[in-house]
């Protein structure tokens, strides 16, 4: 393995040439620091001021000016359909990071949630694909949750 120089710069549009790829799953897009390895086995240095959501980004520049593009990895999926406002009621209601279709739900193989759905009505197939979850509604790019067994005198919601 080999080592490429350190990212310059975060992509958003694709540029005319593409030296390399790099396929990261949803938990590793969301990124501040880090070594990443490319499908040609070299590694390069990630080192952003903030955390950041790369699926807002189309790749990497590196400091020798070649791009290295972003592939979101296939991953274990459900696929659900049925009646779907009702259902994706009940998955936002458990802050689970949902990938929203014209006809279906996809979300992380979760066997409750599997359940759970499975209860309402829902058709549920399973699916290896890339996830690319809708992003958080309050600047974050992504869907946090949040605990609920806190003390409620002292219970504060930023949403």
């Amino acid at each position: 393995m080999t080592d490429l120089p350190a990212v310059a710069r975060l992509l958003e549009t694709a540029p005319e040439t593409c030296d390399d790829i790099v396929v990261l799953d949803y938990d590793a897009r969301l990124i501040r620091r880090k070594r990443l390895v490319t499908v040609r086995d070299e590694g390069f240095l990630v080192d952003l001021p903030n955390v950041t959501n790369l699926d807002a980004f189309w790749g990497f520049e590196l400091e020798d000016g070649r791009r290295i593009r972003i592939v979101p990895a296939e991953e274990q999926v459900l696929v659900v359909t049925g009646d779907l406002p009702r259902l994706a009621w009940h998955v936002g209601n458990r802050h689970t990071p949902c990938q929203i279709e014209a006809e279906r739900l996809i979300i992380r193989v979760d066997h409750v949630l599997e359940a759970m759905l499975s209860g309402l009505g829902a058709t549920i197939t399973r699916a290896a694909r890339p996830f690319t979850p809708e992003g958080g509604a309050y600047g974050h790019g992504r869907t946090m949750g949040h605990g609920h067994g806190h003390d409620r005198a002292h219970h504060h919601h930023d949403h």
